[in-house]
């Protein structure tokens, strides 16, 4: 299925692109404080640069942080113009500087409009190091995922900050039956930007297969 993004054309008319490599659509979420030149902002810039690479599309929050290092990565990496960096940006009290490599970019005045909006593109989703805003992202993608109210979208969680968080959701909302077994199933963990490439890439096979990434099979295919 080929995705439809949505940007401002003409008046306040709006035109639908097909984008990237059959619409296939990473998100990537992650601070926005973090520091060009830092180890986690090259690595968010190399993944980015792997996926353009590959011929697949992003969306991020459009901002600074890791957000700007993964719509560069993009850009620099891409061998042609069909793969696109998609910005959805939100209207913040504060000034905040907007990401720069966007190919296609939208605002919005609300929160839960701008989630809504990562989940209509999104085929995987990257969790990358990052704050209450990222881990609002990701507990609202894994969300919708429990109660299958969207079809299954991998979660990774990226980076050694998220294994200390997978122990505490097994010690306690697992262990004491106020999640099932099966809703950790939905999420990776990848230590490195090498292993969530590889999810990535997995996903995408079982994506042009036709009949959805089924969760069970990407494990398998992980393990092997």
């Amino acid at each position: 299925m080929l995705l439809k993004y949505w940007s401002r054309g003409n008046g306040s008319r709006l035109k639908s692109r097909k984008a990237g490599r059959k619409g296939f659509t990473v998100a990537i979420f992650g601070s926005a404080r973090v520091r060009e030149g830092s180890t986690i902002y090259r690595e968010i810039h190399d993944l980015a640069a792997m996926i353009s690479g590959a011929g697949m599309n992003i969306v991020t929050g459009g901002g600074p942080g890791l957000m700007d290092a993964a719509s560069k990565g993009h850009y620099f990496g891409r061998r042609d113009r069909n793969s696109k960096s998609i910005g959805l940006r939100i209207r913040l009290p504060f000034e905040e500087k907007e990401s720069s490599h966007l190919d296609i970019k939208k605002e919005f005045k609300h929160f839960s409009t701008r989630l809504d909006g990562f989940i209509r593109h999104s085929n995987v989703v990257i969790v990358a190091p990052g704050g209450v805003g990222t881990l609002l992202e990701f507990a609202y993608t894994w969300q919708l995922l429990q109660v299958k109210h969207i079809s299954n979208i991998p979660i990774i969680l990226l980076g050694r900050m998220w294994f200390d968080f997978v122990k505490w959701i097994r010690k306690w909302p697992l262990k004491h039956g106020l999640i099932d077994p099966k809703d950790v199933e939905l999420f990776f963990l990848a230590k490195d930007i090498h292993e969530a490439f590889s999810i990535i890439k997995n996903a995408y096979e079982l994506y042009e297969r036709g009949n959805g990434i089924i969760m069970s099979e990407l494990h398998e295919m992980q393990d092997k």
